[in-house]
């Protein structure tokens, strides 16, 4: 599959799934956690998608599909989801290959989530910056529009679960600007995905962390290139 299919695949979907008028009718959009190497727990929260999805599609009226996929960042079917979410506590090792996939994958429109659930910042941004080699981490501030979307959110990234008492931290890189990776630090947005019984969370800090998973998934899909 070439690159300008790739590119014309994400539009396609862009437009046609998250037609805010047209969401009930079209087909199911799938999307993807990536499973990677260097030890990391890439599996660490198995119910958080599924949960979000669902929020999603209840509250936003999306159609995606429950059942996220897995996938690898050297995989060629990396490029049939536009969005792909990543997580875990430990280490991340890209190859080579890995590398030149994920930066086509970007440059195709594609989009990836990470959630540091604790222990993976020193290793990603090691990662990060052998395919975003001449940029940094731009840190969004509160009044970034992807705190703004359905859900308001006027003090930024909210804070769900504490672990070094640090403020909760939202990084970006950009192409051509568009928004083609989100880094959430000190956050721990995915866990607060997870079923409650899981960490025991309240009902209040589920939602919230539901709420501002929904607005990223409304902002990719219909963010503005600056």
């Amino acid at each position: 599959m070439s690159l300008k299919i790739n590119q014309i695949t994400f539009l396609f979907l862009i437009i046609v799934v998250f037609s805010l008028e047209n969401l009930h009718a079209q087909e199911k959009l799938r999307i993807g956690l990536l499973k990677y190497s260097g030890g990391g727990d890439w599996y660490a929260n198995p119910t958080s998608l599924p949960n979000l999805i669902k929020f999603c599609n209840e509250n936003l009226h999306t159609n995606i599909d429950p059942e996220p996929a897995t996938v690898e960042p050297g995989d060629p079917s990396l490029f049939n989801y536009p969005f792909v979410h990543m997580t875990g506590h430990g280490n991340v090792i890209f190859s080579e290959q890995e590398i030149s996939n994920l930066k086509k994958y970007f440059e195709a429109g594609g989009f990836l989530h990470i959630d540091d659930n604790y222990g993976m910042d020193l290793y990603i941004r090691r990662e990060l910056k052998k395919i975003f080699p001449d940029q940094d981490f731009v840190e969004l501030g509160p009044n970034h529009p992807i705190f703004h979307q359905r859900y308001d959110f006027p003090n930024g990234l909210p804070k769900i679960h504490e672990h070094d008492n640090k403020p909760p931290q939202a990084f970006a890189f950009f192409l051509n600007g568009r928004m083609v990776c989100l880094y959430t630090y000190e956050c721990d947005l995915g866990d607060g995905w997870e079923d409650i019984r899981v960490h025991g969370d309240s009902e209040a800090t589920h939602l919230k962390a539901l709420q501002m998973g929904a607005n990223l998934i409304q902002y990719v899909f219909t963010q503005v290139i600056q």
